[in-house]
């Protein structure tokens, strides 16, 4: 019988070349999931559109589910960087936090699921995971959008620091729930981005 395989550390890049190199992957991946979806696309395929040797493409990535899931975690940031881009200098913010954290967490999910097969090939490989046994990388979803709704949360006063970070992951596992749901189907659009509203401002206030 096979013996399975053992899953290995991922390698941090550590030079600006091998940053630019790790993108490259990301981004090959992000446009194959987009074209053809999760069950189709395969590692060597990531590897020739990126340019890189196959080997290379599992230092940084050792499954595809871990390749996936840092292609979601590669969205979010572009995500949120794209927005602080485009938003007007402000010297006071009239926006209560509640609502800022609904904008971006319904805007992130119609992002996310402007391409159907590449927002099923992330949460697959989520569940995939978890499936394997393989320690799940969705805690990087808190780590790419946690650190914004923390500074949000942490804006509005009223609540010590361990507060604001449990309101911080119920927003983020809240939001992620809500996704999937979405994205199966199971609600409608419009009915996740009321749902998302709400759970801001149950959370954020409290």
């Amino acid at each position: 019988m096979a013996r399975p395989v053992e899953a290995r550390p991922a390698a941090a890049p550590t030079s600006t070349r091998q940053a630019a190199r790790q993108v490259r992957i990301l981004r090959a991946a992000s446009e194959l999931g987009a074209r053809e979806g999760l069950a189709s696309v395969q590692m060597h395929d990531v590897a020739k559109e990126a340019g890189v040797a196959i080997a290379t493409l599992y230092r940084y990535f050792p499954s595809k589910p871990y390749l996936f899931l840092s292609v979601l975690e590669w969205h979010i940031e572009q995500f949120l960087g794209d927005r602080d881009r485009d938003r007007e200098p402000v010297t006071a913010r009239t926006t209560d936090p509640a609502t800022e954290v609904a904008d971006i967490l319904v805007a992130l999910t119609g992002k996310l699921l402007g391409s159907r097969l590449l927002a099923s090939a992330v949460a697959v490989s989520s569940f995939t995971e978890y499936a394997t046994g393989v320690p799940a990388r969705i805690d990087i979803v808190e780590r790419a959008l946690g650190q914004r709704l923390l500074r949000l949360l942490a804006r509005r006063g009223g609540a010590d620091a361990a507060t604001c970070r449990s309101r911080t992951r119920l927003l983020v596992y809240g939001w992620w729930g809500l996704f999937v749901a979405v994205l199966t189907e199971e609600i409608s659009p419009e009915q996740g981005a009321a749902d998302l509203r709400l759970a801001a401002r149950l959370i954020v206030t409290g």
